[in-house]
């Protein structure tokens, strides 16, 4: 019995069993895969917890058909990292220099632009994001990838706190490890930072267990500042080879303000220097391209999805 993995990205999120209902059901809608009905299980793999203190009330936000799910809740929350503390860290630097970030604290001019005006450009369709709000979601971006690389001590609620990466890390690979024996196929569907964490724990976890298929939605590990900090990446052998044995599908929007700097990752990270990443372009709508929402009801990530899960459809 195949089971997928979900691993959610960046900024806050609705409480898990919502948002793995949400995942399910976007997948499934207008003729999608329905998981249950294939015999597949799936489990989501949920982390926002560890840096945001409550989940997102706003279930609306992520239900949404015809605007931006997710665009809220990415834009709503302030948590910041000192800027003096970032300073230090000179790959950081560099990574929000390849974001467009100069300061990890919000300018209340910007903010209150923001809250004017995101109501009426999310209704848009098939437009790029005006830059105010890339470069806000950018400073979330920033924000958790900087304590996960540098596995920050951070305390979501009072008397609560991780060292980031291990605990992100952890949550991962402990259920990696719980389903393996269970299922005869094991595949991860990841998206935006989720990304991340799976590729990491696949790449640089010795005790990952291995997967049968690995799809990045959204993904920004193309980056060359986000590759500077996977311990022994080279372009040529990036794939990871140990504990993946079947295919990697990245799937983007090239409007996407998460991946849309450079979207395709088979020249990132080949297998003896040989393609093996395949990259598909899923065109989405509206300002908000980076929307897993969105994505999930791609014909071209469901006909993928199919084939790895080694299920008909349609």
């Amino acid at each position: 019995m195949p089971h997928v993995v979900f691993i959610h990205g960046l900024a806050n999120k609705p409480a898990p069993e919502i948002l793995h209902d949400i995942w399910r059901r976007k997948l499934a809608h207008n003729g999608g895969i329905e998981l249950g009905d294939h015999g597949v299980t799936s489990e989501l793999v949920y982390w926002a917890n560890a840096l945001y203190p409550a989940p997102d009330p706003n279930v609306a936000n992520y239900e949404s058909q015809a605007a931006a799910p997710e665009l809220g809740a990415a834009l709503s929350s302030n948590e910041s990292v000192p800027d003096a503390v970032v300073a230090d860290k000179p790959k950081m630097q560099r990574l929000m220099t390849a974001l467009g970030v100069d300061s990890l604290q919000d300018d209340p001019a910007e903010v209150a632009a923001i809250d004017a005006e995101t109501a009426a450009l999310i209704a848009l369709e098939r437009i790029p994001m005006p830059e105010f709000l890339r470069k806000r979601l950018m400073k979330k971006l920033a924000r958790d990838a900087y304590l996960y690389f540098y596995n920050e001590e951070f305390a979501a609620r009072p008397g609560e706190s991780y060292k980031v990466r291990d605990e992100l890390r952890g949550r991962f690979v402990k259920h990696l490890r719980e389903m393996r024996d269970k299922t005869d196929r094991l595949v991860i569907v990841s998206h935006s930072m989720g990304t991340m964490i799976a590729y990491d724990c696949l790449a640089c976890v010795d005790d990952c267990p291995p997967v049968d298929g690995l799809m990045t939605v959204g993904s920004p590990l193309g980056l060359d500042e986000i590759q500077d900090f996977w311990t022994g990446w080279t372009r040529a052998d990036g794939f990871p080879k140990k504990k993946l044995s079947g295919r990697w599908v990245n799937v983007y929007d090239r409007l996407d303000v998460v991946s849309g700097a450079d979207p395709r990752l088979a020249s990132d990270y080949r297998l003896a220097g040989a393609d093996r990443v395949e990259d598909i372009e899923e065109e989405n709508w509206g300002t908000w391209r980076h929307s897993i929402s969105k994505y999930l009801q791609g014909k071209q990530l469901r006909t993928a999805l199919a084939d790895m899960l080694k299920i008909d459809w349609p």
